[in-house]
């Protein structure tokens, strides 16, 4: 089956409007707490090295996989920064590539460290995508030409207690649509990579929220997919609200979950690649109401009474349902 999850093949059918593109930044260090970045190909402006997820991969891996590429390098450190201070997404991270291809960038952090001799031994491949590799100091950094940059270099600055870098001015998102669905009748069945967030909602008695799909007719979390200029914690309250009418004070994110084992084929045949954040709802408001044509009922399941395996509702959501009773319900 050929796979529509690389951006380049969706821009044959949607154009250089707007599109989610996942992605992962690599914040690699020296011992002197230099930062290395690189002068691009594309723009020949500066900024943190990485790149988008290809189908299947998960984020670390695909971090390793750009940082070879764009450096010859490896970093047996390197790893995923923490929730809080490593997702990426919402508006303010548009891009306009110097070919007017627009894209809302979306993902997570990476980070480690090498020696800065390691510098010495850099060999990018022969893409053209790295035209110069440089160590930087926080406080002596060059200008940086988009947003996903400042604020890579953002989280690294507060730590040694820098100000952050302003941010550049972004157009407004567009207004909410369906552009997954708006997708599907240009490519068809094929598959999607479609970043996204579920909620899992969680009652006085520590029972966990679940709705009864209505295309699977199995156990699903309330959430969806991102819209443009979404960040994940945006959609997961958005959807939060449309599938089930509940607002929540604040949504703590708890896991992110991308990678071969969590495509699922829909019952149209359907393909999504999903890149799914868990949130935990915390301060749930408002009445339960559900949106009848996404969902034919809900109930609420003790950790110790939760469906089957094959009740829920594909890879990703066993493993969310999963991911939320290891961690401990905690109230919402």
């Amino acid at each position: 089956m050929g796979a529509m999850s690389s951006l380049s093949e969706l821009r044959a059918v949607w154009g250089q409007r707007a599109l989610p593109a996942v992605g992962v930044s690599v914040l690699l260090q020296d011992g002197a707490g230099r930062v290395l970045l690189q002068r691009r190909g594309d723009d020949g402006g500066w900024g943190v090295l990485g790149g988008g997820l290809e189908p299947g991969e998960d984020f670390l891996s695909a971090a390793r996989r750009e940082l070879h590429e764009e450096t010859g390098l490896r970093c047996p450190n390197l790893r995923l920064l923490p929730l809080d201070t490593g997702l990426v997404g919402g508006p303010e991270f548009w891009h306009r590539y110097p070919n007017g291809d627009e894209v809302y960038l979306v993902g997570l952090r990476t980070e480690g460290t090498v020696p800065a001799a390691a510098l010495d031994r850099a060999r990018p491949d022969d893409s053209g995508e790295t035209l110069e590799l440089r160590w930087f100091a926080l406080d002596g950094l060059p200008p940086l030409s988009s947003n996903i940059n400042r604020e890579s270099m953002n989280v690294l600055r507060v730590r040694r207690g820098l100000p952050p870098l302003p941010r550049l001015d972004v157009p407004p998102p567009p207004p909410p649509g369906d552009s997954l669905r708006e997708l599907r009748a240009l490519v068809g069945s094929r598959p999607l990579m479609t970043p996204g967030a579920n909620v899992a909602v969680t009652n006085e008695r520590g029972e966990v929220l679940l709705l009864k799909h209505a295309g699977t007719g199995r156990w699903t979390l309330p959430g969806g997919s991102l819209e443009p200029g979404e960040s994940f914690a945006e959609c997961a309250a958005r959807e939060l609200r449309e599938k089930t009418g509940l607002r929540a004070a604040s949504l703590i994110p708890l896991e992110m979950f991308a990678g071969a084992e969590y495509r699922f084929t829909y019952p149209n045949g359907d393909v999504i690649d999903n890149i799914s954040v868990l949130f935990r709802a915390q301060g749930v408001s408002s009445e339960l109401v559900l949106d009848l044509t996404e969902s034919h009922g809900a109930a609420w399941f003790a950790p110790d009474a939760l469906p089957l395996a094959g009740e829920l509702s594909g890879p990703l959501i066993r493993a969310q349902v999963e991911s939320w009773r290891r961690l401990g319900p905690g109230a919402s």
